[in-house]
């Protein structure tokens, strides 16, 4: 069974898929760095380099293992030539008096 298949099949578990919805917006934030990073042609160590820290350090990042500042993602935005912007969308699940 390949990933995407045992993927569907996860998520016809109703407790499964709810789960995994509450973490689309983690798995976003993680897509997002990875991208900034690979369009940048930058490696991990080299963004560790231009942040003065470690490789580990961005691998936590990227896989979601850490809690970042504001400040930490713009730096990170900032070495892959990119800038953060923070966007508030209505949450339609959200009760409505």
């Amino acid at each position: 069974m390949n990933f995407k298949k045992f993927k569907q099949k996860a998520l016809e578990n109703p407790e499964v898929r709810r789960e995994y919805n509450a973490l689309q917006d983690e798995f976003s934030l993680i897509d997002q760095l990875i991208t900034m990073r690979t369009k940048a042609g930058l490696t991990q160590e080299d963004v560790a380099k231009k942040l003065g820290t470690n490789k580990s350090n961005i691998s936590r990042l990227e896989r979601g293992r850490s809690n970042p500042s504001w400040g930490t993602l713009s730096k990170y935005a900032a070495a892959c030539g990119f800038r953060v912007k923070l966007e508030a969308v209505e949450d339609g699940r959200a009760r409505r008096p």
